[in-house]
């Protein structure tokens, strides 16, 4: 997702509003501050005798210690309920959400999330922006009501509250304001972002509250994602912090990509409405501009991201790109989830998207598949030759060029044929045309997305190509591993969890890995997979059929998701 472009601050905002409100979440100890006789300070928070700790989490005020608002101290612990107990309320706020409007994986583990939640017997609601590119009457979403959202400086705002549904499953509150979402896209246009974009999303957030309080819907929890929902954090703590509805509902921010922040010039301030002692260098301001990601973190209950891997690599320096120091404070209330796979729609055996279904037990209609992709993308139909294929939106992070340097180098050394889709980066759409050209018959590719050749390459190659300089989860190597494609990853996040590397020794693995961020590295991890192909033929029947049996589903994390939710819960009840 599209991070804001770096712009001159306004002038007159600078870093002096450094004292914390005492509603801050964040575990820092600060230095205690002196009382001014010109100046009213909250009392701290006062100590109270501690009572044994209750078997179930509840909104309701504890007798347990109070957390000073800067306290270092780790999250108590939590005594969660078992399967069986308690059901909890929860809004997921998004920018995206499959299969409505989607960019990347956030839109799937948004919807996958809130479906295993909802069978689960949870109440779930999703806030979503009702952008001109969903189809209202494809899926019948209806208008309700209209509701008036406050912002900064006294602005109201009308928007449109829109129903809909979720796989005819959970419900979906679209948010309608065409001045703000009737565009062709989601973040930007022709790789242009849109100016406005943290006014939108500050909308979104804040209406979405609003319609809780209209509707009576008080969630437990509002589990937001990436820095479009991060405001909720501290709306939640702010606008809503007494008195309110909400003035006891937690918040979770999870990190599908640290690499976009929602960082924008200081002027967009007075629109969240939030008073100048919270703009300071521990929670929004980043050099002289507003961080909104940062501010999230600051501010949230519970703060998770999509892998293990990626929980510590967010850690250090390279790969917290600049928000570290920020999350490292908040490590006692931050967790690495894996993301779960939506097995309802990605599933060999089902799948109504694919020329014919297979199995682990059969897999005569993987080569159906194989085929039917050779033809579609104009490749020589020879079955016996290895077929690589790319399924990505062509941005940096996804380490294509490391491809782009090599390929002409693997094709002229090695029988192998490669197939793309995806769109982004117009140089590399034009290379991967020109590819098309120069190797006809062994290079096919389709610019744009297209949800059923997405499906066609999963089902029909023999290996997946993903050569990330950083994948915070990655969702297409699960579905890989779950078609018997083989998946060749360079060893980073969610990539480096999910895939096991072969062992030529014995045959065992579940795909191919290389480390260094280096074409050279992909080159001979390339050679090797292809020797493989051609020399060991029983070890890649080996690992399809290890990999057809690896399971990631929702249903698996969704244990780890709860507790979080009640660690948030529980954290948020300590708080006045």
């Amino acid at each position: 997702m599209k991070a804001g472009k770096k712009t001159k601050s306004k002038k007159g905002v600078t870093k002096k509003y450094l004292n914390p409100s005492p509603c801050l979440l964040t575990p820092i100890q600060a230095t205690p501050q002196k009382k001014s006789p010109k100046k009213s300070i909250p009392t701290p928070l006062k100590k109270e005798k501690q009572k044994p700790a209750k078997s179930v989490v509840t909104r309701k005020k504890t007798n347990s210690q109070k957390i000073s608002p800067r306290s270092q101290n780790p999250t108590p612990e939590v005594h969660l309920v078992s399967k069986n107990d308690q059901k909890l309320s929860i809004l997921m706020v998004a920018s995206e959400c499959t299969p409505f409007a989607k960019s990347g994986g956030l839109a799937d583990a948004v919807a996958g999330l809130s479906k295993a939640l909802h069978e689960s017997g949870h109440q779930v609601r999703i806030a979503l922006p009702l952008y001109s590119l969903i189809d209202r009457a494809r899926w019948q979403i209806e208008f309700k009501h209209a509701v008036c959202v406050h912002m900064g400086k006294g602005e109201e705002i009308w928007i449109g509250l829109y129903l809909g549904l979720l796989d005819g499953k959970v419900p979906v509150w679209f948010i309608d304001y065409e001045r703000f979402f009737s565009r062709p896209g989601i973040y930007d246009h022709q790789n242009q972002e849109y100016s406005d974009n943290p006014y939108r999303f500050a909308l979104l957030c804040k209406a979405a509250m609003q319609i809780c309080k209209d509707t009576g819907f008080i969630p437990d929890v509002i589990h937001t994602h990436d820095w479009p929902g991060a405001l909720i954090a501290p709306f939640l703590k702010t606008w809503d912090r007494i008195f309110s509805p909400l003035s006891h509902t937690a918040s979770v921010l999870t990190i599908h990509n640290i690499g976009y922040q929602g960082k924008y010039h200081a002027g967009v301030w007075d629109f969240l409405g939030m008073g100048p002692e919270h703009f300071h260098a521990d929670s929004f301001e980043d050099f002289g501009q507003v961080n909104l990601l940062k501010g999230g973190i600051y501010f949230a209950d519970a703060i998770t991201t999509v892998s293990p891997t990626h929980a510590r690599e967010i850690l250090e320096p390279i790969g917290g790109q600049g928000l570290a120091p920020s999350v490292a404070r908040r490590s006692q209330d931050f967790v690495g989830i894996l993301n779960g796979v939506d097995s309802e729609h990605w599933n060999p055996e089902t799948d109504s998207l694919i020329p014919a279904s297979f199995s682990a037990d059969d897999l005569r209609g993987k080569l159906t598949c194989k085929i039917a992709l050779q033809k579609e993308f104009g490749l020589e139909l020879r079955p016996d030759i290895p077929v690589f294929g790319i399924v990505s939106r062509f941005v940096h992070q996804k380490g294509l060029m490391l491809l782009q340097e090599i390929l002409p180098t693997v094709l002229d050394q090695m029988v192998a044929q490669f197939v793309f889709l995806g769109n982004g980066d117009p140089t590399m759409e034009s290379w991967v045309e020109q590819m098309k050209h120069r190797y006809p018959g062994k290079v096919g590719g389709f610019i744009g997305f297209n949800n059923k050749l997405a499906h066609l390459i999963e089902a029909g190659s023999d290996f997946f190509l993903m050569p990330s300089l950083y994948e915070p989860c990655g969702l297409n190597q699960i579905y890989s591993l779950k078609y018997g494609t083989l998946p060749l990853v360079r060893a980073t996040g969610g990539l480096d969890d999910t895939v096991i590397a072969y062992n030529e020794a014995d045959g065992s693995g579940t795909g191919f890995k290389f480390h260094e961020p280096i074409s050279r590295a992909l080159l001979h991890t390339l050679g090797l997979v292809v020797a493989t192909w051609y020399d060991r033929p029983h070890h890649i029947a080996q690992m399809r059929s290890a990999a057809m049996t690896q399971h990631f589903t929702w249903e698996d994390v969704l244990p780890e998701y709860l507790k979080v939710y009640h660690q948030a819960i529980h954290r948020r009840s300590l708080w006045v």
